[in-house]
């Protein structure tokens, strides 16, 4: 029997995926960005949904010793061993315990594969190009690396090629 978490998340990523051919098709000025929605210390995050393999709950999280401090640990997703990344840690934010809300975002390419911490998902929505800006002068460091536009309410668009590209994302 799926818990009510998991079947939100499942009719989420299926609306998610009508929504994406109704806006390609209509999208011809200009592109539109379908993206999921994430917070991460009350701050709004989104990442292309092309990017992302699937989002589940944080159940349990396994701590592994000698890698980077922004691996937080490792996850059983139905036997497969994924790899689980705090990404406030890496983009050098205050750190923050787990909640109720917690989730895990499964970034996928066909090179590598990792989940991300996020406090909450917020939604999936389609966002024009229009609607953004590449950058912020305020926003320094390694967020801005990983940046691929800011909407005008303030959501960081992350550069999910980026981040699934990424060398330092390869512990050896």
């Amino acid at each position: 029997m799926i818990d009510q978490p998991e079947k939100s998340i499942q009719q989420l990523q299926e609306r998610a995926k009508r929504s994406a051919r109704e806006f390609a098709t209509r999208n011809e000025e200009g592109k539109i960005f379908t993206v999921v929605e994430f917070s991460i210390n009350s701050e709004c995050y989104a990442i292309e949904l092309i990017h992302i393999r699937e989002i589940f709950p944080l159940k349990e999280l396994t701590e592994i010793p000698g890698v980077p401090p922004f691996i937080r640990g490792v996850v059983n997703m139905r036997g497969q061993i994924i790899s689980v990344v705090d990404i406030r840690q890496f983009f050098e934010l205050p750190a923050k315990g787990f909640s109720d809300s917690s989730r895990i975002i499964v970034l996928r390419s066909p090179e590598m594969e990792y989940g991300i911490l996020a406090d909450a998902i917020l939604g999936i929505r389609a966002i024009p190009e229009s609607e953004t800006v590449p950058g912020l002068p305020t926003l320094t460091g390694i967020r801005q690396d990983f940046l691929k536009a800011i909407t005008h309410n303030q959501t960081v668009i992350l550069d999910g090629k980026k981040l699934l590209s990424d060398p330092k994302m390869v512990v050896k």
